[in-house]
């Protein structure tokens, strides 16, 4: 079922109705400040099976905490001085970072490390979602392993079946988010993506800088 939504000022009850469909135990398909993802409720754990089953991803793939601020990030992740003043200059945006894992995170959410990655997204309805349910999704992109981003709502209602609801708030984007690992030092970057990274490569090392300059121009000359 395709459910429309404004994706500057989302309607209530249609959020009322996402979140309704969330606790029943449906995984839904939501738009994000980057690509549509699927989430479910993180405290039903069939929900989280069928978050998996419906994406067709391995067990072993870890999925994101979708939080509505940085108050409720302390829950679920450990976050010291440092680590709150990288959350605060980036968040709510286009990043993914990862932090170690507090108690109050299901052990079936936890990677091997103890550690999971949170999300703000800078997105009215993502927002509201959240916010309504009073409590994080467990999220994943809404893209099949080496196809690309779908756009359409449309077709993830197509290529993803057994979704409860997918919400339609436009064409969403077809780049994914810039994920971070914040629990090493200097942090590392898994995935460049939708957020900028150079304020994180000025604390990386010199030698993995030269790397990613390397790979920039080879991709270049193999474009021209």
């Amino acid at each position: 079922m395709i459910l429309e939504i404004s994706p500057q000022h989302p309607e209530p009850r249609k959020i009322r109705r996402a979140v309704d469909a969330l606790i029943a135990g449906e995984v839904i398909a939501y738009p994000t400040d980057t690509v549509y993802g699927l989430g479910c409720d993180l405290t039903n754990k069939k929900a989280v099976d069928r978050l998996y089953q419906i994406k067709g991803m391995d067990r072993a793939q870890p999925l994101a905490f979708i939080c509505p601020d940085l108050s409720e990030i302390a829950r679920y992740a450990v976050v010291d001085n440092q680590v709150y003043r990288v959350l605060r200059r980036f968040l709510p945006g286009p990043y993914c970072f990862i932090l170690e894992a507090t108690r109050e995170v299901p052990r079936l959410l936890q990677t091997k490390r103890k550690t999971i990655g949170i999300r703000v997204p800078h997105h009215a309805v993502a927002t509201a979602i959240v916010k309504e349910l009073g409590r994080p999704l467990i999220s994943t992109t809404a893209q099949r392993a080496g196809f690309d981003v779908h756009v359409d709502p449309s077709e993830i209602d197509e290529d993803f079946k057994g979704l409860g609801l997918v919400i339609d708030s436009g064409a969403g984007g077809v780049v994914p988010t810039t994920v971070i690992d914040l629990t090493v030092s200097p942090p590392v970057i898994v995935r460049e993506g939708a957020g900028a990274i150079e304020d994180f490569l000025e604390e990386t090392p010199r030698s993995l800088r030269g790397v990613r300059v390397a790979m920039k121009q080879l991709d270049e000359d193999l474009r021209d």
